[in-house]
């Protein structure tokens, strides 16, 4: 790639500067943070630490300060309508499970519809399946074919009257695909049901409008974005929004409490109940500023040479079978696959001696691991850090796998 100045980029993250060798290829679990990341996480503690939106003095109005800042940005990252529709959540398990108990919960009624992916990570799955079994509704299955397309036959024949709520990835942690968001919440829309997205894997690798695809919910992490563990966040419509119960309650959610009842704070408070991760949000804010002055569309290029120079190197290894598309630019980084005789845990642990990081197992997605037909996986996901000598590294090592195990090849 031209005007990829690849030790730069590099030295922008300080693990790579670790002792000992690291070909770190499990992205799609949690990414590595650049310095100006943790520099920001350090200058809150350093600066301003003190509780945002209770302290009237200027430390706490600095804290303040920086904590709604950081809700803009991610406001004009998503491309919202307003910062009251940014929820801080800890990470896009809580924001969907949010979502479960404070709108489904109160919306759903027995024998409504509510239309989940077979891709889903169990994320967004098991906040449907309780809000199901609580509220009667019926869990019904948008089934993908086995390269994890999604076809618009299959969505409108899944899509009913009684289809209340649609959850779907927008990038499937197991098949990298770009799903047709888009064209779901129009046929969910037609019918009346909400649509919520999980955005964990998209929000690292391309831009997202929420508007344009008139998403409902949205949902995603921050330790996937380059930003500190524990930060994520909720995107929902204001006026579903407003009309939703808080799903924790305690302090700072509150305009006033007396012996026996309660008046909630405004949007977003209602939802932030308690002392927030302020030092996560102004961290997320600087990660989302690093990856936009890299720029989305050199930062796509560059993960998907990486991402096919992988697929394609993988393809000539006698015994390994990837997943999902036979096209390695629709995977978005994700390449998920098995070895022939080999368990995927001990694939890892091969790579894992030269120094390779990948992951192993059902990777939170069980319902589609049985309806591929296997009962776990190897997982490599690369970002834009990762080097083409560190895929040739990759590549190298996993043809020794089945050698390694005992087999001629």
């Amino acid at each position: 790639m031209k005007n990829w100045n690849e030790q730069e980029i590099r030295g922008d993250f300080p693990i790579f500067g670790r002792s000992g060798p690291l070909i770190y290829l499990d992205n799609a679990a949690t990414a590595q943070r650049p310095a100006c990341v943790l520099e920001a996480e350090r200058s809150f503690y350093e600066n301003c630490n003190a509780n945002p939106l209770r302290g009237l003095y200027e430390l706490g109005m600095d804290a303040t300060q920086r904590y709604e800042n950081a809700r803009k940005t991610v406001c004009r990252f998503l491309n919202a309508a307003c910062p009251e529709e940014i929820i801080f959540t800890r990470n896009t398990t809580e924001a969907l499970n949010l979502v479960a108990y404070s709108y489904a919960l109160s919306k759903l009624r027995p024998g409504d519809e509510i239309l989940v992916s077979i891709m889903e990570h169990h994320s967004n799955l098991l906040p449907w399946q309780m809000a199901a079994k609580r509220t009667g509704a019926v869990l019904k299955f948008l089934e993908c074919e086995k390269d994890g397309t999604l076809t618009p036959e299959c969505i409108r024949q899944a899509v009913t009257a009684r289809t209340r709520l649609v959850a779907v990835a927008h990038i499937s942690n197991v098949f990298g695909r770009v799903n047709p968001v888009r064209e779901i919440t129009e046929l969910a829309h037609r019918q009346g049901a909400v649509v919520v997205v999980d955005a964990a894997q998209s929000a690292p690798h391309i831009p997202i409008d929420v508007q344009a695809l008139d998403a409902d919910f949205l949902a995603f992490s921050g330790h996937k974005l380059m930003a500190p563990m524990g930060i994520g966040v909720l995107y929902g419509k204001k006026e579903l929004l407003e009309a939703m119960p808080p799903f924790l309650t305690g302090g700072e959610m509150i305009e006033r409490v007396s012996r026996r009842d309660a008046v909630y704070a405004p949007l977003p408070h209602k939802f932030e109940a308690g002392t927030v991760n302020a030092a996560g949000a102004a961290a997320l804010e600087a990660a989302i500023r690093y990856l936009e002055k890299i720029g989305w569309e050199r930062l796509k290029q560059r993960e998907d040479e990486l991402t096919v120079q992988a697929f394609e190197g993988m393809k000539q290894i006698p015994g390994v079978r990837i997943l999902g598309s036979a096209d390695g630019t629709q995977h978005s980084g994700i390449l998920t696959f098995t070895v022939d005789g080999v368990h995927p845990h001990d694939v890892a642990s091969i790579l894992d001696a030269d120094h390779i990081a990948v992951r192993a197992g059902h990777h939170c997605a069980q319902p589609l691991m049985d309806y591929l037909g296997v009962s776990s996986t190897a997982r490599a996901s690369i970002a834009f850090y990762n080097t083409e000598n560190e895929i040739q590294a990759f590549l190298h090592s996993l043809r020794q796998v089945r050698r390694k195990m005992g087999y001629g090849e």
